[in-house]
């Protein structure tokens, strides 16, 4: 039985291949213990969807686990709304809409999909400006929807110890697990 990959691993392996690695190891370990401000904060982001609070409708799926077998990939959907077909990410703060932030509304795009749900628009919402954004559902971003299938490839197919990989400086420097690492260039 081959296993699923997490959905969030889709942005943590575009921010850094390796970052996936030093998750795992830290795993085990209170996330206190390795969590820098954004982590913390955005996990404040999800707790009344985490606890079940932020709303009672019947209409609404929030939190739910998901699986995505055309992909290989399982997570959980922050909000999904029924009635409207709208699936909404919420992040803390959204300084850009990152590529990985897109993967990952793919992948419960394709989830509920599989489960017959109907998704027809697609938002990230930023907590701290209150903002909206939309994000072209696949179908109608072929070019994303190409990176999208692609990196989840790169991510199956990835090896830890490629002599070809190249770290990112800039990336390098916001890495929480920078001082583990034997390819940082911090």
């Amino acid at each position: 039985m081959e296993s699923y990959i997490p959905i969030s691993f889709l942005n943590d392996f575009i921010f850094c291949p390796r970052s996936i690695y030093f998750h795992q190891v830290h795993g085990s370990l209170s996330q206190s213990m390795y969590h820098a401000k954004p982590q913390i904060a955005g996990k404040v982001a999800h707790e009344s969807i985490d606890k079940g609070t932020y709303t009672t409708s019947q209409n609404v799926l929030m939190g739910m686990d998901l699986y995505s077998d055309k992909y290989g990939l399982q997570g959980k959907i922050d909000i999904f709304f029924i009635d409207s077909g709208l699936l909404l990410e919420r992040k803390n703060q959204i300084s850009k809409i990152y590529d990985g932030y897109v993967f990952q509304v793919y992948a419960h795009f394709f989830a509920l999909e599989e489960l017959g749900y109907r998704v027809k628009e697609i938002k990230i919402h930023d907590r701290t400006h209150n903002q909206s954004y939309p994000i072209s559902l696949p179908k109608d971003d072929p070019e994303m929807f190409a990176k999208f299938e692609s990196t989840i490839e790169a991510l199956k197919n990835f090896d830890l110890n490629d002599p070809n990989f190249n770290p990112n400086p800039e990336k390098c420097k916001n890495c929480i697990y920078s001082h583990l690492c034997d390819y940082s260039l911090c």
